[in-house]
């Protein structure tokens, strides 16, 4: 939701620890020995089959190409807890025993199970929103709009369902405290989803092909990026970025945002979450309670009880800060560019279906591009924290412009890899109006 007048990105986050990854000689290399774009197309398919990617940041398995398909019409009259009139979506109403709940309810609706539309491990529902009222910047519904679209291509391509929200569904939990409540109906709704990803409206998809490691978060319930040097050492309220998390549908989860929310303003305790807070976070210098320091505070002080099940994601740009990020899109489009101008397979034409597999073809020649900051491979996620487009009131750490421009920016690096499979790219990455067609055998 939008974030109040007092940004929490006026500390620009530290640079990221990378992960060094290990290097191999580019693939490409032989591809001049063997004469013939038609034998390297060939070449490329088969290091496709072949080759093993990095476990830590690997494409989820290729779906089975027989699965069955989701049955959106079946609905059985066998009760489920749909049908418990107590039952209620709302975050101040517990819901106990959800695991045996979405259990039961996935044995009345078997085509959702593993190996259905998204497959098993990867069910997911992003969710994300605003306010219920127009934007007071000028140009602001429209940046929201593109924002979303933003989404919304993202969740096509990969198969994911989403859910954008413009209402409090807690009068009380306004602000950056009503993505809780929303976050915890959409679990209710989605009992198929295994996971529900909260991504904030100021934040853009800018590498549509990158899909979430969820293998290296099966042993965990919450993911968030962040720092945790930052956490324990340096008791940072900026120590993570609660404007993107994913979490797990499950009743730790529904457990863990009851006593998170118990932070917010429906609390009769808000403002001494508020005291607490500013008293525990040296660098916090507002006296609200907000999400964000909720979340650190629980990490600090409950961590044995929480902290098992939370991962903290600092190897890549689970969200990235914005304005580390921008001025490297150039320098990565070239990158990119310069793969395709070797590789054949990658220039061909495709339906946006069977994007995934070319992404696949793309991933050996990024090896040695590393993750996160300095690295030239796309950033997953760009935030644009403090940038504030639907209210204006940008942090006085940078100017309109350069928010303006950033969001446009990478908006149009986001959309140039959608719009490929419509046969058309932004020329300039600053003008949002205007595509080329793109020629066959573009980049040869």
């Amino acid at each position: 939701m939008v974030s109040p007048d007092l940004s929490r990105s006026h500390l620009q986050p530290p640079p990221l620890t990378m992960t060094k990854q290990p290097t191999r000689a580019k693939p490409t290399s032989s591809l001049p020995f063997l004469g013939g774009a038609f034998v390297a197309l060939l070449m490329v398919y088969a290091l496709w089959s072949f080759v093993s990617t990095n476990p830590g940041f690997s494409f989820n398995e290729q779906k089975k190409a027989n699965a069955d398909p989701v049955n959106l019409r079946h609905d059985p009259p066998d009760p489920t807890f749909y049908d418990d009139p107590r039952l209620s979506y709302s975050i101040d109403r517990p819901l106990r025993n959800w695991d045996d709940k979405r259990r039961e309810w996935m044995k009345h609706h078997p085509s959702f199970s593993a190996g259905a539309r998204a497959g098993g491990g990867e069910r997911i529902v992003v969710v994300t929103g605003s306010q219920a009222t127009p934007c007071k910047n000028p140009i602001g519904d429209h940046l929201l709009l593109r924002f979303f679209k933003n989404k919304v291509d993202y969740c096509r391509i990969h198969g994911y369902d989403v859910f954008y929200n413009n209402v409090l569904l807690h009068p009380e939990m306004h602000s950056y405290w009503a993505k809780i409540p929303a976050v915890r109906a959409a679990m209710v709704a989605h009992p198929e989803a295994e996971w529900i990803w909260w991504v904030d409206s100021d934040a853009a998809f800018t590498d549509m092909d990158f899909k979430l490691p969820l293998e290296r978060y099966k042993n965990h319930n919450l993911v968030v990026h962040g720092w945790k040097n930052m956490i324990y050492k340096e008791k940072s309220w900026v120590s993570i970025n609660a404007g993107v998390f994913l979490i797990r549908n499950c009743q730790w989860s529904l457990e863990f945002m009851e006593v998170w929310a118990s932070m917010g303003p429906q609390s009769p305790n808000y403002d001494k979450w508020g005291k607490i807070q500013k008293a525990t976070f040296q660098d916090k210098l507002f006296p609200e309670s907000d999400d964000q320091s909720g979340l650190v505070y629980l990490l600090l002080k409950e961590k044995e009880k929480w902290g098992d099940k939370i991962y903290v994601e600092g190897e890549y740009y689970f969200e990235g800060y914005w304005l580390e990020i921008v001025g490297t899109l150039d320098n990565i489009t070239e990158k990119y560019e310069g793969i395709e101008k070797e590789v054949p397979g990658l220039r061909r034409r495709h339906a946006e279906k069977v994007s995934e597999g070319y992404a696949e073809m793309m991933e050996p020649y990024l090896k040695e591009a590393g993750y996160g900051r300095w690295s030239w491979r796309r950033p997953f996620i760009t935030h644009f924290t403090g940038c504030q487009p639907c209210s204006g009131k940008h942090n006085k750490l940078y100017s309109g412009k350069s928010c303006w421009d950033g969001m446009q920016k990478a908006l149009n690096f986001a959309d140039n890899q959608v719009l490929r499979s419509f046969g058309y790219v932004h020329p300039d990455l600053l003008d949002s109006s205007s595509v080329s067609p793109l020629p066959f055998d573009f980049q040869a």
